[in-house]
């Protein structure tokens, strides 16, 4: 294995213990109504993202804070030392994708039939740590 390859190992291991993340998989709303509440806490600091969530009317609000408080409760699983104040955590990612998709037949006039497609998605959050960032 060469040096190089060494470093960006070491590099690559480093920040995988200063990011955790939390995926939501098979949510029942459409991608397009919870990719509206993820670009509200996309890149914010943890603390203004869940006040943000908390007082969202949004249903997909609801959902993604409990993501949050995953992904924060997960960062606190591999950093049992450190402290979430002093860490400075922001939401480095959120990316919201389709999920599968429940087909429905909805009978129509004169003897048709309407497609009803019922959507889900899948959340994934991913905290990162301003700390680390600044000091590569």
């Amino acid at each position: 294995m060469g040096v190089r390859k060494k470093e960006m190992a070491e590099r690559i291991k480093a920040e995988k213990k200063t990011t955790a993340f939390a995926k939501l998989n098979n949510c029942p709303t459409s991608p397009r109504k919870m990719r509206l509440v993820a670009d509200l806490v996309r890149g914010k600091k943890v603390e203004e993202a869940l006040a943000i969530l908390k007082f969202n009317t949004k249903e997909a609000s609801n959902r993604v804070e409990k993501l949050l408080v995953s992904a924060i409760a997960n960062w606190q699983a591999k950093n049992e030392t450190a402290s979430i104040e002093e860490a400075d955590l922001f939401v480095k990612e959120i990316r919201v994708d389709g999920g599968a998709m429940l087909k429905r037949l909805r009978p129509a006039p004169q003897g048709r039939a309407h497609r009803i497609r019922k959507r889900s998605n899948h959340v994934t959050l991913v905290l990162g740590d301003y700390n680390n960032i600044q000091s590569e």
